[in-house]
């Protein structure tokens, strides 16, 4: 479902230039591609930047590009291809854009206790993967040795370094990566974190996520899900991780899960 944080009919279609390749490799499916195929035939700079950025993506391209009319559109058919086109990829315009936007929605200002309270982070190691702007990463610094903000996102990245530096915390260290592809060894956090980043890949990225915490050490998913009895739900509590709900202003009701990794599902 496509949120409204931005008003994408501000912008050029050339921010999709902006876009990371991760970013982009997430578009097939999502996307309306009539529409997309309109506003590409009339941005051929976009659609190059895609293919060269993303070369996964050039079957798909080739795809939608075939759905294209023989008319040429008119600026006003064109306009309404690229709004629709950006509108359904608002939020990930905002990380490019200004992800203080983001930082700003209500949902993040649930209590900070509902994590905090789960395990003793004083002097921990810390990674959080799919940081974003940082919610988890910042409120546990203060209690940190180090906390790892792992992003694939390079803006989310620079963004959440600023906020860490406004806040005098010189033990948060942003890097690249993903929640199927953390780039530490094994064994090497006391607690691995994420919030609104589970559940594309779960049994991956249980593996992944308990891979690089210590033994005795706590994964926590903070929130991990909505409250719903979904394939996430079910693989996590497979797996042994025990969940509860909490609510997040204005978006209801959330579930978080943790387990700690020496303990036997």
């Amino acid at each position: 479902m496509a949120v409204n944080w931005i008003d994408v009919t501000t912008l050029s279609f050339n921010v999709l230039l902006l876009l990371e390749r991760v970013q982009l490799s997430w578009l097939p499916g999502w996307v309306p591609e009539d529409e997309l195929a309109i506003a590409l035939e009339a941005n051929p700079v976009v659609e190059w930047y895609m293919r060269q950025k993303c070369p996964s993506l050039n079957g798909w391209l080739d795809k939608v590009l075939s759905l294209k009319t023989s008319d040429r559109p008119s600026h006003d058919v064109v306009r309404q291809a690229e709004v629709a086109v950006m509108q359904r990829m608002n939020d990930l315009l905002v990380y490019v854009v200004d992800p203080a936007i983001y930082d700003s929605q209500p949902f993040l200002d649930w209590d900070s206790r509902e994590l905090t309270s789960l395990v003793d982070f004083t002097g921990k190691t810390v990674i959080e993967v799919g940081a974003g702007t940082g919610r988890l990463t910042l409120t546990v610094a203060p209690l940190t040795e180090a906390v790892f903000a792992v992003e694939p996102v390079g803006n989310l990245r620079r963004y959440l370094k600023q906020q860490a530096a406004k806040s005098g915390f010189k033990n948060v260290f942003p890097v690249d990566g993903l929640i199927t592809e953390i780039p530490f060894p094994d064994q090497f956090a006391d607690v691995t974190m994420g919030g609104h980043v589970f559940g594309d890949y779960p049994e991956e990225e249980v593996q992944e996520l308990e891979r690089v915490t210590k033994l005795g050490g706590m994964v926590i998913l903070c929130p991990g899900n909505s409250d719903k009895e979904n394939a996430v739900h079910k693989h996590l509590v497979s797996q042994g991780y025990d969940w509860s709900r909490f609510e997040e202003p204005e978006d209801g009701t959330k579930r978080k899960y943790w387990r700690m990794v020496s303990a036997t599902p």
